[in-house]
């Protein structure tokens, strides 16, 4: 049985991976932008990090 093979041309392949890093780095920052600080488990206090600290750090490496 025979059967066909589908695939993406290596010219479409960069384009493909540059916008799943970015979307991936995108929700990465999103998150750290949405997170609240919280207390768990024990007690356990978690806080947020400070926005314009982000900001700062962000803008430092080109991604703000």
């Amino acid at each position: 049985m025979k059967g066909s093979v589908e695939y993406i041309h290596n010219d479409f392949i960069d384009p493909l991976l540059f916008a799943s890093a970015y979307a991936t780095e995108e929700s990465i920052i999103n998150s750290m932008i949405a997170a609240e600080a919280m207390t768990g488990h024990k007690e356990l206090c978690v806080h947020a990090l400070p926005h314009d600290k982000l900001q700062d750090v962000l803008s430092k490496y080109g991604r703000a």
